[in-house]
């Protein structure tokens, strides 16, 4: 089957008691057994709850690989990941990426002895340098959030191969519309489902998929012993999202490519990072691994000042001035203030994230409505 196929069908099945097309909300928190021990597969909703089984089946088609776990967001989804970790274990990330990530791995993992490293993944020999004995994780986010660089999956797998070393990759930005990294030979996928996957603003949820039974069976029992799991309502939701994630994404990465032109050539604005431009360093890696540059836009004002970024985050009335991403609808963020406030300045100015750095979630509306609701926002400095 195919990608949009695939989103409607795979893993879905009417219901065997109504026939009911849409997956039911299985709104219950344990399940009548027969006798000890005999029942028809659920026993306790923090264990398993059929709502979000067929939803686990449908993502684990949709990137391609075997089993998928959901949890209750993408930071749940993480943290369940570096639960896997011991103590002396080190992990290297991207040095660009979301500041939840940072916060969990640096802030909370950091003090159990678990070490982290945060390289530039567009130069692979940096990454070689950091690799050691104790490396026992790579975690990838591209497009990076929210400097929009592109890691090559493929290279980093390639580099790995046949060390004990797992590659993880955050494939939020792209969704597995755009990005199917277990085929590139990455052994972890992570979502927050909150965003393209969900896409309609309206559910927290988050999923791990792999090809790898040991970890997916580790990934469940974690998941199950400290019950950050997600509840029937919001995997009924993200299942409904999914069904049109294909034209979603679509639409947004469409509109995205006329914003980053628009963008780019604005008098008042110094520079615009958007993978589907040619200029851009990865923009060869992209068009290789991904199907379209994503519906994600960053750009910085020429003046580089905090003030006039909140004049123009001030001024949109079609672009919501909020957290999150991935939504039908379009938002503008300030990153430094909102998403990577928990990152240093110092190390965000070390990879180009200033405090007059704008952020764009493109969504579906007509992108004219969308360049006219920018150029007057900008016209405000």
């Amino acid at each position: 089957m195919k990608f949009g196929t695939k989103a409607i069908h795979a893993g879905i099945e009417p219901d065997p008691s109504s026939g009911a097309i849409m997956t039911p909300i299985f709104q219950t928190s344990t399940y009548v057994q027969d006798a000890p021990g005999v029942h028809k597969g659920y026993e306790y909703a923090r264990t398993q709850n059929p709502t979000r089984t067929v939803l686990e089946k449908n993502l684990a088609a949709l990137e391609n690989g075997k089993r998928a776990i959901c949890f209750s967001s993408g930071l749940a989804a993480l943290d369940a990941i570096l639960k896997t970790l011991n103590p002396g274990d080190e992990l290297i990330s991207t040095n660009d990426l979301y500041g939840g990530s940072y916060r969990l791995m640096n802030s909370l993992y950091g003090k159990y002895g678990i070490k982290f490293h945060f390289v530039a993944m567009d130069n692979m020999s940096d990454l070689e340098q950091t690799i050691n004995e104790n490396t026992k994780m790579i975690w990838v986010e591209t497009p990076t959030n929210p400097m929009l660089n592109i890691v090559d999956i493929k290279a980093v797998c390639d580099l790995v191969k046949g060390k004990d070393i797992q590659v993880c990759v955050d494939n939020t930005f792209a969704s597995p519309y755009l990005q199917t990294p277990l085929d590139l030979g990455a052994d972890i996928v992570m979502h927050s489902a909150t965003k393209y996957i969900g896409g309609h603003s309206d559910v927290i949820h988050g999923c791990v998929v792999t090809n790898d039974e040991s970890f997916a069976d580790q990934l469940q029992y974690i998941q199950n012993a400290a019950g950050a799991v997600p509840g029937p309502q919001d995997c009924f939701l993200v299942l409904r999202g999914i069904k049109t994630m294909h034209v979603r994404v679509q639409r947004s990465c469409e509109n995205a490519a006329i914003i980053a032109e628009f963008l780019d050539a604005h008098p008042k604005v110094s520079k615009t990072y958007y993978p589907g431009f040619k200029n851009h360093p990865g923009h060869a890696v992209a068009a290789k691994q991904m199907r379209m540059f994503g519906g994600m836009v960053s750009f910085d004002l020429v003046d580089g000042s905090e003030k006039n970024a909140n004049a123009v985050l001030s001024n949109t009335h079609l672009f919501s001035l909020a957290e999150s991403l991935g939504g039908v609808e379009s938002l503008i963020g300030h990153p430094a203030s909102m998403t990577h406030a928990s990152i240093p300045r110092e190390e965000r100015l070390k990879v180009g994230l200033t405090d007059s750095l704008i952020r764009l979630s493109i969504g579906i509306e007509d992108v004219d409505d969308l360049k006219n609701d920018l150029a007057h926002a900008l016209d405000q400095i």
